[in-house]
């Protein structure tokens, strides 16, 4: 059976993370990915506390987040990180308003800033790729997409395919994997509450008790070569719901 990830930052209102991690590991989980706000900042021996609390829960860490400034300024230290946690995949997760692109010759010379900027990575041996949100898939002026114009720009990018999301962006996540499926190494696996419900967690749902199309999409995806699959919820109100909840549904897929 393919084994389901989390995602820390669904729990990021439920602290601390030492209530949360065997609470994954009872519900099933062995994989967490993590953000970049729980380990960029901490010193080597505070890392080394870190991946001694995931080890005595029984869980790994092959996936995570890091910002776009830390990867181009410090790759070192992220490689450090990544070393140390049991990391192996790398996927910068966003890019604030202020900073997008407005065109596709912009988004374009972004797919290319990002593949310099996993250079040192993949060097490293480790996966590199962008991780999207809704944003990429609002069409520009010349009638491609963001998506389209990052993965023309950057070549060696993985894809992290944040489904529900791409759902959110009033696009075809089937089109999507079977165009750019070569490109997904990992999957975020969220889910879409119906219309005017669940407002009070921004619309989400946890998986399998929401509108997302879950079982032909894990169909789909086997014809990619997706290794990790990681369950998420931006703004969850139970995380002990959440946790047990969409394993619960993965498990039935």
């Amino acid at each position: 059976m393919t084994k389901l990830g989390f995602q820390l930052y669904s729990a990021r209102n439920f602290q601390p993370f030492s209530g949360i991690y065997p609470k994954l590991q009872a519900a099933g989980y062995s994989e967490v990915e993590g953000y970049g706000a729980l380990y960029a900042s901490l010193a080597d021996g505070e890392l080394d506390a870190f991946r001694k609390e995931l080890d005595d829960n029984n869980l790994t860490m092959p996936t995570a987040h890091f910002g776009l400034d830390m990867i181009e300024n410090d790759p070192a230290r992220v490689i450090k990180i990544a070393k140390t946690l049991g990391i192996e995949a790398v996927y910068c997760p966003y890019l604030m308003p202020d900073q997008r692109p407005t065109d596709a010759s912009g988004w374009f010379a972004f797919g290319q800033r990002l593949q310099a900027a996993g250079k040192p990575l993949r060097d490293a041996g480790l996966v590199f790729g962008w991780h999207n949100h809704d944003f990429e898939f609002v069409a520009l002026a010349d009638g491609s997409t963001p998506q389209e114009q990052i993965f023309a720009g950057g070549p060696e990018l993985d894809w992290e395919a944040d489904i529900a999301w791409v759902i959110r962006g009033k696009a075809d996540p089937f089109a999507w994997i079977e165009s750019y499926g070569k490109r997904i190494s990992a999957v975020h696996v969220k889910d879409i509450a119906p219309a005017g419900e669940n407002t009070d967690e921004d619309g989400w749902a946890d998986v399998g008790h929401g509108t997302v199309d879950w079982k032909g999409l894990i169909a789909a995806l086997k014809s990619t070569r997706v290794k990790h699959f990681v369950v998420e919820h931006d703004n969850p109100k139970d995380i002990d719901r959440l946790i047990t909840r969409s394993i619960a549904s993965f498990k039935t897929y």
